[in-house]
This record gives structure tokens, C-alpha cells and sequence, in this order.
């Protein structure tokens, strides 16, 4: 059976803290924090809606403020992260690039997502393997594995 429309997609993360991770993912990308849909703020939206204020920090989500890129919404578990995620993102911060300029681009990319609280946690040297491209492989302050590509 054919589709009509193609289908959009939302990532979602599962986290400890969703306002805290939010803001990360955030400045990586350089998303913004959904805007509530009644109020100018969402103490206002979540009082108006009735939700105890403990559960405030439950859920976010944060937007392409250009409207292209997935939406990303943050939802609390009460589980930390315990194995390798299955599935990551790629942070495209050098295509096209090559030799000295990638591992330039990369690194400094590096340099800017772990001022903001990501970790390192392996350097993949470019190769004949993989076609001498080279990444690095990070984590966010929550620990969810990304790469810098």
C-alpha cells in the first residue's frame, strides 16, 4: 500500500535529568527549547495545565529554530544509562574535509562539546579502513555515546 506523505521523525532521549540534558543537546546543535503552546513561559504553560511542580522537569524538547532538522524530545527514567546505546547520532562537523582540515574541524568541534560537559571516549585515526576519514567518538554528560564525523 503506497503512503501518502512521507513521515516525520523525533529523537528521543531517556534521561535523568531532561532540562539539564536539553540544554546540552541544545548548544550542540544549535536548537532551541520548544516554545509553550498558550503562555510565554512554561511555569506558566505547566501551572495552567495543572502539573505538580516536581514533575516540571519530566520532559523537554528542544527544536531546530529553522524548522529542518528532527525534533528532540527528553523524557525522565528512573534508570541510569547502564550499556552502549544502539543506536547514536553523528555530529557532521567536517563532510567534505579531509587530511589536516578534518582533524582540525574535529578537534575543534572536541573542544567546543566538552566545554559544555561531553567526555571523550576514543579517538579513531583516519585509515585505509576507514577510508581515511577518522572520527571521534564522545559521550554527552548523561552518557549517551555520539560521534563527531
Amino acid at each position: 500500500m503506497a503512503r501518502t506523505q512521507p513521515h516525520d521523525i523525533q529523537i528521543t532521549f531517556d534521561a535523568q535529568d531532561p532540562m539539564a540534558l536539553g540544554e546540552f543537546w541544545a548548544a550542540v546543535l544549535g536548537y532551541v527549547r520548544e516554545s509553550p503552546p498558550d503562555f510565554e513561559t512554561w511555569e506558566e504553560q505547566l501551572t495552567a495545565w495543572g502539573v505538580p511542580q516536581e514533575q516540571w522537569n519530566s520532559r523537554n524538547a528542544i527544536v531546530d529554530p529553522e524548522g529542518r532538522r528532527p525534533r528532540i524530545f527528553i523524557q525522565q527514567v528512573p534508570e541510569a544509562k547502564t550499556a552502549k546505546n544502539r543506536l547514536h547520532l553523528d555530529i557532521r562537523c567536517a563532510p567534505g574535509l579531509v587530511g589536516e582540515a578534518r582533524t582540525e574541524a574535529l578537534e575543534s568541534e572536541c573542544e567546543r562539546v566538552m566545554s559544555l560537559g561531553a567526555t571523550v571516549v576514543n579517538r579513531v585515526p583516519p585509515g585505509p579502513e576507514n577510508g581515511n576519514a577518522g572520527w571521534i567518538v564522545m559521550q554527552d554528560p548523561e552518557g549517551n555515546e555520539f560521534c563527531l564525523d
